[in-house]
């Protein structure tokens, strides 16, 4: 006979799979991918840590899922903002500005899954998230290129370029420490989204007048 999880099983395992990668999260956003241990996690999510174990073997396991994580919540909500977007600039000055504003809401985390200087095993887990921001933005560039709205160019290039002017100044180590002030944080937003802008062949004009109306949004979008 084959034994078949009930429901109640299957609901309390995926509680505790879900309380892992929340503890895991909280952890790297305190302290980085070098605080990101199975005991630590453990103790966190209130769990042994053998229990971690069952779920995720090793530490690069917890790694990817947490990373998985990350992007699927970060990815998502430029998604959303994007389509939510009147027109292909809108909606490129939206995912841009809500992955901001949401990176500085939480930095160190933001840091630790995408760029924190880690082994080549973990770095290679992490660099899932990178190529998926890449090809979001990428998408975003193409559409607006085809509809003739940003002068031709070759987006496989401007994605990758725009993605690491946005990390090096939201959360890389030279990048200033704007807080929790709404102020700084704005100001942030707002200088990376018109270089992204500028970078990609819109007027100094458009692209103020662009960002003036998307960011604000996605700051209140990034600190909730």
């Amino acid at each position: 006979m084959i034994y078949r999880r009930t429901d109640k099983v299957v609901r309390r395992l995926a509680q505790r799979h879900a309380a892992i990668i929340e503890a895991a999260e909280a952890t790297a956003a305190e302290g980085g991918m070098a605080a990101l241990q199975i005991v630590p996690v453990a103790e966190r999510a209130g769990i042994a840590a053998g229990t971690v174990y069952r779920y995720f073997p090793s530490k690069t396991d917890l790694v990817a899922a947490v990373v998985a994580s990350v992007s699927e919540e970060e990815i998502g909500a430029m998604r959303q903002a994007a389509e939510a977007a009147p027109g292909p600039l809108s909606a490129l000055v939206a995912g841009i500005t809500t992955f901001a504003a949401r990176s500085l809401a939480r930095r160190r985390l933001a840091w630790a899954v995408i760029a924190e200087p880690v082994d080549a095993e973990v770095d290679r887990v992490r660099s899932i998230y990178r190529k998926a921001l890449t090809t979001e933005i990428e998408q975003r560039l193409r559409q607006a290129v085809r509809e003739g709205h940003l002068p031709e160019q070759d987006v496989a290039i401007t994605a990758p370029a725009l993605v690491g002017a946005l990390l090096e100044g939201l959360v890389g180590p030279l990048a200033p420490e704007v807080g929790h002030d709404p102020a700084k944080r704005r100001a942030a937003v707002q200088t990376l989204a018109l270089l992204a802008l500028r970078g990609v062949g819109i007027v100094d004009a458009r692209a103020r007048g662009l960002v003036v109306q998307a960011a604000v949004p996605a700051l209140e979008e990034g600190a909730a």
